[in-house]
């Protein structure tokens, strides 16, 4: 999930989840007020258009509509005060109280509530520091569902470690939509949904010895990392095709408004990869290799501080996470791509492997693949098999 997005939807989710309560909607009225959500696209006295999950709307407005300011931290409709319509700009979130006439269009609105643009950032801002504060993220390596507990393996550029999560009583499951890292559009879930091998990430509190964790908050899903070496693109559909280098295969990816494209800078993938292929004690050992990885505050000859560098957990580089610094690569475009170049993408996965819908794509990730490739020759690996991929950034999903 880009953690921008954090509450893109919160107005909408709190507010149709308190009126339904209040005006409960039947297929034989058509006078019950009903909510239209959405972005605020332009405004004036006379109408307020919207950009809505199912398309643009033009909602009008008359001297009778009531404006009402529902706060970021608090978004309960009781708890909304006053506002007015210059209170609104463009990029605001409203929900708007309209009856539906019998011509199936809006009348004018009733009430329109608002939600700041800068408002909602204010809360972002307060809700990552908080999940990078007290969160951790990983790849489940076992549950124990009876004990309910949950192993998450935490990759670093060096090796990997392992954090026993213990959810709290009232412990909150969330489960990432499919095509989908944002977290307000996660959908309430439970321990039994998550399977070894999903991502995972958790609010709450780490042990002393860092080893285990107890969670309040839980959010998962089903990701995998695919490369490829681009065959063809199609800018204008926003698709690439590329020849999978696990299968080598045709793999059609779509890009979406949400997906992040950006470009790893050379000399940067270049020393992160040789943080890889110097493994532990200076012989390589390719991240989810087989063999024990050193025991809490246990030192390696390339990483001194026995700290693991990588998302969500153990040290972070000068200036932010790997998310952070992932936001500072430069973005790119599918026209930005040539054919011949190497790329690799991070998507949900799905029974479909021909196609995928890009959450995150990376290009200038060849001295990962030479380093995966390699670690899977040393291991022993054949042609063909499924590259253990561990490109920082990638696997998984970002900060909230």
């Amino acid at each position: 999930m880009h953690k921008r997005e954090i509450i893109q939807s919160v107005l909408i989710i709190f507010a149709l989840s308190l009126v339904c309560g209040l005006f409960a909607q039947t297929p034989e009225s058509s006078l019950k007020p009903v909510y239209i959500s959405g972005d605020v696209t332009a405004i004036d006295a006379a109408k307020i258009s919207l950009q809505t999950k199912d398309g643009a709307m033009d909602i009008e407005l008359s001297a009778k509509t009531v404006f009402k300011r529902v706060s970021a931290e608090q978004p309960n409709l009781a708890s909304a005060t006053a506002a007015a319509l210059a209170d609104i700009g463009v990029g605001d979130k409203v929900a708007v109280s309209v009856i539906i006439g019998a011509d199936k269009k809006p009348q004018p609105a009733r009430t329109v509530y608002l939600m700041t643009k800068a408002d909602i950032a204010q809360r972002n801002t307060k809700e990552t520091e908080e999940w990078r504060r007290r969160g951790i993220a990983g790849r489940v390596s076992a549950i124990d569902a009876l004990a309910g507990k949950i192993t998450v393996e935490q990759r670093g550029l060096v090796g990997s470690t392992s954090i026993v999560v213990t959810p709290k009583e009232n412990v909150k499951y969330l489960r990432y939509a499919a095509d989908s890292i944002k977290y307000s559009e996660a959908k309430v879930s439970s321990i039994a949904e998550i399977k070894p091998g999903d991502m995972m990430r958790a609010l709450g509190d780490r042990g002393a010895d860092g080893t285990t964790f107890t969670a309040e908050e839980i959010v998962s899903g089903a990701f995998q990392t695919r490369a490829g070496k681009v065959k063809a693109i199609d800018a204008e559909k926003n698709e690439i095709v590329v020849t999978d280098l696990a299968t080598n295969k045709d793999l059609t990816i779509a890009v979406i408004p949400s997906s992040v494209l950006k470009k790893f800078p050379e000399d940067q993938a270049q020393r992160m990869a040789q943080f890889q292929m110097a493994g532990q004690g200076g012989g390589f050992r390719p991240a989810g290799a087989q063999g024990n990885p050193p025991a809490a505050g246990q030192t390696n000859a390339a990483n001194p501080g026995g700290q693991r560098p990588g998302f969500g957990g153990g040290a972070r580089p000068a200036g932010g996470g790997i998310d952070d610094m992932l936001d500072r690569f430069p973005s790119i475009t599918p026209a930005d791509l040539k054919v011949g170049d190497v790329i690799a993408v991070s998507s949900t996965r799905s029974s479909n492997l021909d196609r995928v819908t890009a959450i995150k794509l990376l290009s200038g990730v060849e001295p990962f693949l030479r380093a995966a490739q390699m670690g899977g020759a040393q291991q022993g690996g054949r042609q063909g098999r499924q590259l253990d991929l561990n490109i920082p950034g990638l696997d998984g999903f970002g900060t909230p």
